[in-house]
């Protein structure tokens, strides 16, 4: 089944982001929503650590979202086979990937890839990395190409460029993912058309790379519409399991690409327009991750549906109009019980209309339980899906896979920005800029820069 793709309502551009997630404040419920039960009597103590890292160039660690909200720059926190990590962050001269050990201390120089422009996922091998990320290009748009960049003992072993004249598309903004299943790559992207069909209109792909960097069969080259974020699971065999947001039918979905989310389970609908619902991937949209008996979880940012519907104007009879219950966003977790089946209700976390919530992340924390973590914002004043409001803290709070809370809400000044590392030990690890949010007002002029990340470390 083809879907033709969808005129650009905003015309998406690499500034072009969206706002954000939501965390526990105050009480009070959504109307429809469950709303996960107390558990934090016998709760374990979520203690972060953290260490130092100089860096030998400027990160510059903000960039200008939708609205020109502000949005963190994205690092990734990957861990080798052998226990070490690796952390990649963006750079005027490149991607630097800078080598740690496994207690977060720098343990070499960077390696600098140079022309890349974003961090869209990392995986980390016994023998270097492979990173996703955004090359120069020659197309009708003057953008850049989506790809997979080989490093092996410190040294340039491959490129395959994932989009380009052959496939009529580009990626101007990757807001992708990168994972690696032990024999194969597979890489989620958002693309723009540049020709054929899908000329002008901007969707998203799956492309799968072997080991050797030989492009495979499988996944799609157009799925969701304006995908507002993006997650992708790596599968032992088949096809990876994924998730978008997208604007077109209004929601978040299982997403299987080109004739996707009309028979897809739907996970939540929501109103997706640009700027509007769950957010870049991973600063806004969360993760999906797996459960030892095949389930998922996946957390985002929703302003919920006070209704949802079919849009009459819509001639193909897949689109949706979607009226959200609140301004603000609220942090949601929703569980589906295998890839192919619709989960329950969202349960939130948060209800607080005047609080936004933004930057949620999920992470498998010890044997059988899940970490949620978000940032609010008081006071929040919100015009045309994005919101600004007085940084109130990161919040942390453990959940198991039943939705119930086994934590109390803890509010810590580490912050998260991108991919989180699961180590043998099931310890979490992630890097972030060592700053103070600040999300009064808009983003302007240039990012401001650091030449320290803060290596944290949070350990069941």
């Amino acid at each position: 089944m083809t879907s033709a793709p969808r005129t650009t309502r905003h015309r998406r551009v690499h500034a072009y982001r969206k706002p954000a997630i939501g965390l526990l404040a105050a009480g009070g419920l959504l109307a429809g929503a469950w709303y996960a039960t107390a558990g934090a009597a016998t709760a374990p103590d979520l203690k972060v650590t953290s260490t130092a890292v100089s860096l030998g160039a400027k990160f510059p660690y903000l960039s200008a979202g939708y609205n020109n909200t502000r949005e963190w720059n994205r690092t990734a926190t990957a861990v080798a086979p052998d226990g070490t990590l690796r952390v990649a962050w963006p750079a005027a001269d490149g991607v630097h990937v800078t080598p740690l050990t496994a207690a977060g201390k720098r343990s070499g120089a960077d390696t600098v890839v140079k022309g890349a422009k974003e961090v869209g996922g990392l995986v980390a091998h016994a023998n270097g990395f492979a990173l996703l990320t955004r090359v120069a290009d020659t197309n009708k748009w003057k953008e850049t190409a989506a790809a997979i960049v080989r490093y092996t003992g410190g040294k340039r072993t491959w490129t395959t460029k994932l989009t380009g004249t052959a496939s009529h598309d580009t990626s101007p903004t990757l807001d992708g993912q990168l994972t690696w299943n032990g024999s194969k790559y597979g890489a989620y992207f958002v693309v723009h058309g540049a020709g054929g069909f899908a000329d002008g209109h901007f969707g998203d792909k799956l492309s799968y790379v072997s080991a050797g960097g030989k492009k495979l069969s499988g996944g799609w080259s157009w799925g969701c519409s304006h995908n507002e974020g993006i997650a992708l699971h790596a599968e032992t065999s088949g096809a990876f399991t994924s998730l978008c947001f997208d604007d077109w039918r209004s929601g978040l979905f299982v997403s299987t690409g080109i004739g996707a989310p009309d028979v897809a389970p739907v996970v939540q609908r929501e109103q997706c327009w640009a700027g509007y619902c769950g957010g870049t991937f991973p600063g806004r949209t969360g993760d999906l991750v797996k459960s030892s008996t095949g389930r998922y979880a996946t957390a985002f940012a929703s302003r919920g549906a006070a209704s949802a519907k079919k849009n009459p104007d819509d001639s193909s009879g897949r689109g949706w109009t979607v009226t959200p219950k609140t301004a603000t966003h609220q942090v949601a977790i929703a569980f589906l019980k295998n890839r192919n089946s619709g989960p329950g209700k969202a349960i939130y976390l948060t209800s607080a209309k005047t609080v936004e919530n933004v930057n949620v992340h999920l992470a498998p924390y010890g044997k059988d339980k899940l970490l949620l973590s978000w940032e609010s914002l008081k006071n929040a004043k919100c015009s045309a899906g994005t919101c600004t409001g007085t940084f109130t803290g990161t919040h942390l709070r453990l959940v198991d896979w039943n939705g119930r809370f086994v934590s109390a809400d803890k509010v810590v000044s580490t912050r998260f920005t991108g991919d989180i590392a699961v180590l043998k030990d099931s310890s979490l690890a992630w890097a972030y800029a060592p700053v103070t949010p600040a999300y009064g007002t808009p983003l302007s002029g240039a990012s401001p820069t650091t030449t320290t990340l803060r290596i944290a470390r949070l350990t069941p």
